[in-house]
């Protein structure tokens, strides 16, 4: 077992959660509970019970309702974290692309969730408006608008996003009081990890597999995906082998590269999308283009692209699992 794996145990209440199926954890989360009840505005007001518990958070320990019923969310990581848990948030915020609701997320719902800025550039009259009595977001986004926000409801916070994601996840579920919901989750997740393993042909076949990330940026540069970032923890998990060029990432996150140096993304299997549309990201001009034809895994059928903001937006488990099943398809169907 990886690293992540035992950095994400040490959060847990039980040292041996029974792996169950996600569906079953996101009904677990949704028994005996409602809008009114659950994290969705409803005709709720304030917490259920009017109980609080204090959660360590990157800015100290905060106070947070027992029972919070208007959660607002600041990131999409934050978003998928709630509805996973059966909590279905009172406000949001979309991307810097207007992308509020993604796509791979359950819609049912999501239109009663009002828009609250974008991520980084939160609308706080807006969240004040809604009267939420619990923000969820970190700190790497909104540090400078910690204590405003904070003066709207109690706000949780974790220091990063991307390749921390599991921690996060049950942090802000303890924040919501889902933890027992989170265990599950993460149980299912971990059980589909091994069977993702095994189906590719085991943990030796796995590592022995280089797996190439590849974004191209709206207005930046391509991006080739390191190892620290929420799709390199997916793959680490699973024991996939990333190529040489990820040790040059800086932080583990990226390397940039200019459209001439798109041969750089060459490995076994080849993921790619767009952050932004295609015809102005870049993509257009390098996929089909000599440099990209020349690549092993385009030349031997191994080249796919994916959808932007299941692989790289969603940051939380709900997009985990269906990475995983994406990933099993393609790295068994060649």
């Amino acid at each position: 077992m990886n690293r992540r794996h035992h950095r994400h145990r040490r959060y847990r209440r039980s040292t041996a959660a029974t792996a169950v199926a996600l569906t079953a954890a996101l009904a677990l989360a949704a028994c005996g509970s409602d809008d009114s009840d659950s994290g969705a505005g409803g005709d709720g007001e304030g917490n259920g019970g009017g109980g609080t518990r204090t959660v360590e958070t990157a800015m100290g320990p905060v106070e947070v309702p027992e029972d919070p019923r208007r959660v607002v969310v600041l990131d999409t990581g934050e978003l998928d974290t709630a509805i996973t848990l059966g909590v279905t948030p009172v406000g949001a915020v979309q991307t810097d692309t207007g992308t509020m609701f993604l796509d791979y997320l359950p819609q049912e719902g999501l239109a009663d969730i009002e828009n609250v800025g974008t991520i980084a550039a939160p609308d706080l009259e807006a969240i004040h408006e809604l009267d939420p009595d619990l923000i969820l977001g970190s700190k790497v986004r909104d540090e400078q608008r910690y204590d405003e926000l904070s003066q709207i409801a109690p706000t949780v916070f974790s220091e990063n996003v991307g390749a921390p994601w599991q921690d996060n996840f049950l942090m802000h579920a303890e924040a919501l009081g889902r933890s027992a919901e989170a265990e599950e989750v993460v149980a299912a997740y971990e059980a589909r990890v091994a069977e993702v393993t095994e189906a590719v042909g085991g943990a030796e076949a796995a590592a022995g597999t280089e797996v190439s990330m590849v974004r191209f940026i709206e207005g930046g540069n391509t991006r080739l995906y390191g190892q620290d970032n929420f799709i390199g923890t997916i793959l680490a998990d699973v024991g996939l082998g990333r190529p040489a060029i990820t040790e040059e990432a800086e932080d583990g996150f990226a390397v940039e590269v200019s459209p001439e140096q798109v041969d750089r993304a060459d490995g076994d299997f080849i993921f790619y999308t767009s952050y932004g549309a295609p015809d102005a990201s870049g993509e257009e001009d390098a996929v089909g283009g000599p440099l990209w034809d020349e690549l092993t895994a385009v030349q031997e059928g191994r080249a796919f692209r994916v959808d932007d903001q299941l692989w790289f937006l969603g940051i939380g488990y709900t997009a985990a699992e269906q990475i995983l099943d994406e990933l099993q398809q393609h790295l068994t169907h060649t």
